[in-house]
């Protein structure tokens, strides 16, 4: 029992309840077995069993015997007999083999062949620094082990203990009760969620990344190379929290891991997940898109991918797969030059990350957190009226008692404005200028249910509860109303507003009892037009996806609003800009030229009001120009027929912008015929203007001078 205490981390509930109870009641050890297969007993006796040789090695069998021993199985060793010393005849072995599980317990032994050979190897690793099996081994394996391990060397054959229960669905498992020897009540919907909440957001994540450094190098030219060791300075905040966050992680999944607390590491990997897609990559999105420039986008980029492979080396032990995946994808975008280990060809060759400390911000961390927690609870009063965040409000207002927690939030306070749409973040520490007070509700079914007769009294002195009794009550989270103890599921805490005391209707009120979030719930027509022209974008962008169109797509979309629809359709007219900015395409009324090529068509409401919408490719030039058109004139960004027969009906050259000529082959790669006029260009501003203006980005094409096919590239100048 001593020896299971001299153990270093065991579960509590494991070593004093069930491994414990079972010691203390442990009886005498059968450790014979009446069966064929099985480790033979090593014990020769004579009939009458006085006499009794047990025999320790092989050599010591041989010399006994006087036989060369190949194979210890019963049916090489049991024909084999001993003189008796005594006189009795000879000694013949017993008919038994061991227990199974003295096999089992005698691992660490039998698998060096110790003390025969590698006494050393034997030595440096025992006890082991830990072991890991279910709940159902306490009694089996750790107890055998133990046993053994006491009887032979007076100490446990282990230094911590891992013990699980028996579920197999490997990350469901380890963020679970069972990590602590606890039940786990098994819920298919619980390996569902971890696929939704964990594995899709972080391969998207992943695949977000992939996206736009293939766009740089495409559109912009850059290769990107990630340094471990790189000396360029950033100064973007966000790129600082999540690089803070991430060593913090590092840190604290190494301190927790020595300690052996799997269940405080898998819970802290999985709120890291989202706080990288949630947070960091939703707020950084135009950034990796290339939209504040190409230094801002690769500092964006090396940021992700950095917090990336430290994720996956983390991950691997308890995701494998993915983490796999994951890596192979990344590995060739690491400059070889800052790679210290010898062996990258897998990340589980990999170790564990080192922590770079001064990478590590509280004070950011801190900031961060303050600001997400402005936004959140933002957003429960948004979801409370029923306001969609697409829909901007005029107001947030901030209050919190400590000056340093509202710098921190108005340092940040341009991410507040975009999560929460709104046009103004106000700060304050005086929540009476608002006529702000609290009052509470209390839970009529779990108080009913608990107090019974005794309710009704409760109730009453909970409602004439005062604001600062409600604030003390919001800071511990228990307090005691008619001799009875009351915690926070007790009782509901609201705001209201004391127009008396100068408190205004126009603002809705929510707390989490550090900082107090005032939304402005007010109505304004020039802000519910714009929230409509965000659905008209939410429309759009589900259109693309479901065209599976990817962003560097070139499009035209069509879109025609219902005969009831003019305030629908003068929405769309007056934010023309503020859509294109954001779907990057052209959005165009009906008519639709009979020449398109429309992918995808779909009708759909948007506030009450009937659009339909549709996209044609600009990569399909007009069906009535593919046969006689053999030659285009590159002016500007437009694009006329030189030869070639016109359209018919129209005696003028066809003049069309962002027109994308078909390649004249199916294949991978094309001839596109161009003739440049009278632009000043050299062959690779042409190929690149060329590329940009028909959507070629991430296609292969070859430039001709002319009809004969003279090659673009073989002359340096036009």
């Amino acid at each position: 029992m001593s020896m299971l205490f001299l153990s270093g981390r065991v579960p509590e509930f494991v070593r004093e309840k069930r491994f414990g109870n079972w010691l203390k009641d442990a009886r005498d050890w059968a450790i014979s077995r009446n069966r064929y297969w099985g480790t033979p007993l090593p014990l020769w006796v004579s009939e009458d069993f006085e006499e009794v040789v047990c025999v320790g090695s092989v050599a010591e069998l041989e010399e006994l015997t006087g036989v060369k021993v190949t194979d210890l199985h019963r049916e090489s060793v049991d024909q084999l007999t001993i003189p008796s010393r005594r006189g009795k005849g000879v000694l013949r072995r017993v008919t038994e083999v061991f227990d199974c599980w003295f096999e089992s317990g005698s691992m660490p032994y039998a698998q060096v062949h110790y003390p025969f050979e590698n006494r050393r190897e034997f030595e440096d690793s025992f006890p082991a620094d830990f072991i890991a099996e279910g709940i159902d081994q306490t009694r089996g394996w750790f107890y055998t082990l133990l046993v053994l391990s006491t009887a032979l060397f007076g100490q446990p054959p282990f230094k911590n203990v891992i013990v699980n229960g028996l579920v197999l669905a490997r990350l469901y498992l380890i963020n679970s009760p069972v990590v602590r020897a606890e039940n786990l009540r098994f819920k298919e919907e619980g390996v569902r969620d971890v696929l939704k909440d964990v594995f899709l957001p972080w391969y998207n994540a992943f695949r977000f990344l992939m996206q736009n450094i293939y766009r740089l190098q495409k559109e912009e030219g850059v290769h990107f190379l990630y340094n471990v060791n790189s000396t360029r300075t950033n100064t973007n905040i966000m790129d600082k929290w999540i690089v803070s966050f991430t060593q913090s992680l590092v840190q604290f999944f190494k301190t927790e891991m020595s300690a052996y607390r799997l269940y405080t590491v898998v819970p802290r990997l999985v709120k890291f997940v989202d706080m990288l897609t949630n947070w960091y990559v939703r707020m950084n999105r135009r950034r990796l898109k290339g939209e504040s420039g190409t230094d801002d986008c690769l500092m964006a980029l090396e940021t992700l991918f950095s917090v990336l492979l430290s994720m996956c080396r983390l991950m691997a032990p308890f995701t494998p797969f993915i983490t796999e995946l994951i890596y192979q994808k990344l590995r060739p975008l690491i400059d070889p030059t800052s790679v210290q280990e010898k062996d990258t060809q897998s990340i589980h060759y990999l170790m564990l990350p080192p922590v770079r400390e001064h990478l590590i911000d509280k004070r950011i961390e801190a900031a961060v957190s303050r600001m997400q927690s402005v936004i959140e609870l933002g957003r429960v009063i948004r979801d409370r009226k029923t306001l969609p965040v697409k829909y901007p409000l005029k107001e947030v207002i901030v209050i919190h008692q400590d000056q340093e927690a509202l710098s921190d939030i108005q340092s940040l306070e341009k991410y507040i404005v975009e999560e929460l749409n709104v046009r103004k973040v106000t700060i304050s520490t005086d929540k009476t200028k608002y006529g702000i007070r609290l009052r509470a509700e209390p839970d009529h079914m779990v108080l009913g249910k608990r107090l019974k007769g005794a309710f009704k009294a409760v109730m009453a002195a909970i409602k004439e509860l005062k604001n600062d009794q409600l604030e003390q009550f919001q800071k511990t989270g228990s307090m005691v109303v008619e001799g009875t103890e009351l915690h926070e599921e007790d009782v509901r805490l609201l705001y209201s507003f004391d127009q008396s005391a100068g408190g205004d209707t126009q603002f809705e009120a929510h707390s989490d009892a550090q900082v107090l979030v005032l939304l402005d719930v007010t109505p304004d027509q020039s802000m519910v037009d714009e929230g409509v022209a965000r659905e008209v974008i939410n429309r759009i962008q589900k259109l693309r996806k479901k065209g599976n169109l990817v962003p560097t797509d070139e499009i035209t979309i069509y879109y025609q609003a219902s005969p009831q629809g003019q305030y629908l359709q003068s929405v769309i007219e007056q934010h023309t800009d503020f859509i294109l900015a954001t779907v990057k395409s052209p959005l165009l009324p009906y008519p639709v030229p009979s020449s398109a090529n429309v992918i995808i068509k779909e009708k759909t409401q948007v506030s009450d009001n009937l659009l339909i919408f549709l996209v044609n490719p600009n990569n399909c030039f007009p069906a009535e120009l593919q046969s006689g058109c053999n030659l285009l004139s590159l002016s500007g960004k437009t694009l006329h027929v030189t030869s070639g027969a016109p359209p018919a009906g129209n005696g003028n050259p066809l003049q069309c912008r962002y027109v994308n000529l078909r390649l004249l082959s199916s294949n991978a790669q094309g001839a596109l015929l161009l003739e440049n006029g009278q632009n000043d260009l050299k062959y690779q501003s042409l190929y690149h203007e060329v590329a940009k203006v028909f959507g070629l980005r991430s296609r292969r094409f070859r430039l001709f001078l002319n009809a004969a096919m003279t090659e673009g590239e073989k002359i340096s100048d036009f």
